[in-house]
């Protein structure tokens, strides 16, 4: 009987089998967020928030190029194809690119793309994945939704 209750949980819409350089996608509705705190500040060509961990090493970076519109989502990281997004109303799995000389994925969104809405009033937590990784959970501050205004303007 034990079996079949964890078969069945298994097959949840909201688990996800971790597939070798697949990013890991499950409700993370309970998980705690890393302990650290965003920093915001200006660019040449934008803004950016930086989410760091009590060591000062960052772990996320949301970016506004006003230029183009875009808001992107950096994240240290190996090669991986695609970045799971989660908020507390949205999922969403993001085309991703590498730059291997900084270790980090990157996903980009247009500046008025709902998922930024979701980030910036997620209730507690946003999560971030990419292959090989466990998943990054963080508070949504409001440094967060400064930088997607920015890029809005």
């Amino acid at each position: 009987m034990p079996f079949l209750i964890a078969a069945a949980l298994a097959l949840t819409p909201d688990a996800t089998p971790n597939v070798a350089g697949a990013p890991v996608a499950s409700n993370l509705e309970y998980a705690m967020p890393v302990v650290g705190s965003w920093t915001y500040a200006p660019t040449t060509g934008g803004s950016e928030a930086t989410f760091a961990i009590a060591s000062g090493q960052p772990q996320l970076t949301i970016q506004c190029t006003r230029a183009t519109r875009r808001v992107a989502l950096i994240k240290p990281g190996a090669a991986s194809p695609s970045m799971w997004v989660w908020t507390s109303s949205q999922k969403k799995s993001l085309p991703a690119t590498y730059d291997a000389a900084a270790g980090r994925v990157r996903a980009e969104l247009p500046a008025f793309d709902p998922l930024l809405d979701a980030m910036a009033s997620s209730r507690g937590r946003i999560g971030f994945s990419t292959s090989g990784l466990s998943v990054l959970v963080v508070p949504p501050w409001a440094d967060v939704g400064r930088v997607i205004e920015d890029c809005r303007v």
